[in-house]
């Protein structure tokens, strides 16, 4: 459901429909306006909004029921995800099945859940003061956040299901240097479509008719060291070269596969290359395709499918025997 809700994160993000919701209601704004003088106010609300102003001063109702849809499944969702976790951890809480370990987990998924409902808010609130844009460090904080629950989560699950993971090996500490530049990567993805880098220089190997961007040197001297964060055609840039480099961490353990000794990890290594190579093709078509939609929201799901497998790996790395059958 994480995942999902990332997913259609995405969508509101790529269709420009997240700040079409200009109040944030956790609980009276379950349900969407019913009525057409509810719909109405929640117009008038939008009107007053910097988004119609500069925008999308042109909207019909209709126009903005499209909108508002997107928004409002997004949040739908979470509130959702909320009742899913909160009502079987009463249940299971109450019934005694936590040991002091497991609560401690299940209280850290707690916060890590209503800090990304916090960060949500506060990254929508950007872009509805003075400026129509959300703040792209915002939007990989409220990413970034989204990432983390997942990766816990899953973690916690492997643990309960196979046992604790110890990764002595050197290979464990490659992976590791792997997984944060993966991280880095995503924070980088989410600067891209916050600054909508995307569609700037729609070529590919090279930017244009260079390597790297024409003026690079002019523009860090113009805007300094945040250039290379802020600005569209560098991030861009650093996010083609993050993928290139994640591909030769890669090759390092193709090299160094006598640290994969066993079947469930060799496993774990394909699964992990597939995703990679899968995403870094998804990255370029969409390049290419100038970021639709669909392309784009796919591009997203396959980076968190990288994210998943490269700690599923890690885990495997610290599992040296398995049960037969259990991977």
């Amino acid at each position: 459901m994480i995942m999902l809700i990332v997913v259609i994160g995405g969508v509101t993000r790529l269709t420009q429909s997240g700040l079409s919701m200009v109040k944030w209601e956790p609980i009276v704004g379950t349900l969407p306006p019913l009525s057409n003088q509810e719909w109405t106010e929640a117009f008038d609300l939008y009107k007053a909004s910097p988004e119609f102003e500069h925008y999308n001063s042109n909207f019909t109702l209709a126009d903005f029921k499209k909108i508002f849809f997107w928004e409002y499944l997004h949040r739908l969702i979470a509130r959702l995800i909320g009742l899913v976790f909160i009502v079987p951890c009463i249940f299971f809480w109450v019934k005694g099945y936590f040991n002091t370990e497991m609560k401690k987990k299940v209280v850290i998924i707690f916060v890590l859940g209503v800090m990304q409902a916090i960060i949500g808010w506060f990254m929508v609130k950007s872009g509805l003061v003075d400026e129509p844009h959300v703040s792209h460090y915002r939007l990989a904080t409220h990413l970034i956040t989204a990432l983390t629950l997942i990766i816990y989560i899953f973690w916690v699950a492997l643990s309960l299901k196979y046992g604790k993971s110890e990764f002595k090996s050197r290979a464990g500490f490659y992976l590791k240097l792997f997984i944060a530049v993966v991280f880095i990567q995503l924070i980088y993805g989410a600067f891209v479509a916050g600054l909508k880098a995307g569609l700037y220089y729609n070529t590919f190997p090279k930017m244009g008719e260079n390597w790297i961007p024409a003026g690079s040197s002019l523009i860090i001297k113009k805007e300094g060291g945040l250039a290379l964060m802020e600005n569209p055609v560098l991030v861009q840039f650093i996010h083609r070269i993050l993928a290139f480099l994640l591909l030769i961490l890669l090759g390092v353990f193709w090299i160094r596969k006598n640290y994969v000794s066993f079947l469930h990890q060799k496993r774990a290594l394909y699964g992990l290359t597939i995703a990679v190579i899968l995403q870094i093709t998804l990255g370029i078509v969409t390049l290419l395709y100038r970021v639709p939609v669909t392309l784009g929201v796919l591009h997203q799901f396959v980076g968190m499918l990288v994210l998943l497998s490269a700690f599923y790996f890690l885990f495997t790395l610290g599992k040296r025997t398995v049960p037969q059958g259990q991977y």
